[in-house]
């Protein structure tokens, strides 16, 4: 199924994520692409995106491509992930219009599947994500380990 406009619905609101100006691009078969151009406001002293944005934008990967394992719009509903670590890897300057790609793994979907289908009703996973410049110059890697949960329906 293509998530992209359930990705956006769920991500959107997000204040971190709006005052970074990320965007989903894509989001289908448990993988997502994210962008951002980088905002000034959120820019370090040499100019480029400040890690914490870089952070935030790693973070909304992971998460649009755990949104994008769904295969209904209500797959997701009730579905919390909580980033339990996360590591980056800083590899270039990030400028300019930023895209972060994220793809789960075999072991991740599997964990993920047996929550989005009520088989449990939590799971541990880790997601990588590789965010590139606009000349595709990769400027940062990470990964976040993540605790997911289904909440229980209020009656």
């Amino acid at each position: 199924m293509d998530a992209t406009a359930l990705a956006r619905t769920l991500l959107d609101p997000v204040p971190a994520h709006r005052t970074a100006g990320i965007e989903v691009l894509r989001a289908a078969d448990g993988a997502a692409e994210l962008a951002l151009s980088t905002p000034h406001a959120l820019t370090n002293v040499i100019g480029s995106l400040h890690s914490s944005g870089l952070i935030a934008l790693v973070d909304a990967a992971g998460l649009a491509a755990m949104i994008a394992l769904s295969e209904s719009a209500d797959a997701f509903r009730g579905v919390v992930p909580l980033g339990a670590a996360a590591s980056m890897e800083f590899l270039a300057p990030a400028r300019g219009r930023l895209v972060a790609s994220c793809r789960l793994d075999d072991t991740a979907r599997e964990a993920l599947r047996a929550v989005l289908s009520g088989e449990s009703d939590r799971a541990r996973l880790s997601t990588s994500a590789e965010v590139v410049d606009g000349t595709g110059t990769p400027v940062c890697r990470g990964t976040f380990d993540w605790s997911v949960r289904r909440m229980p329906e209020a009656a």
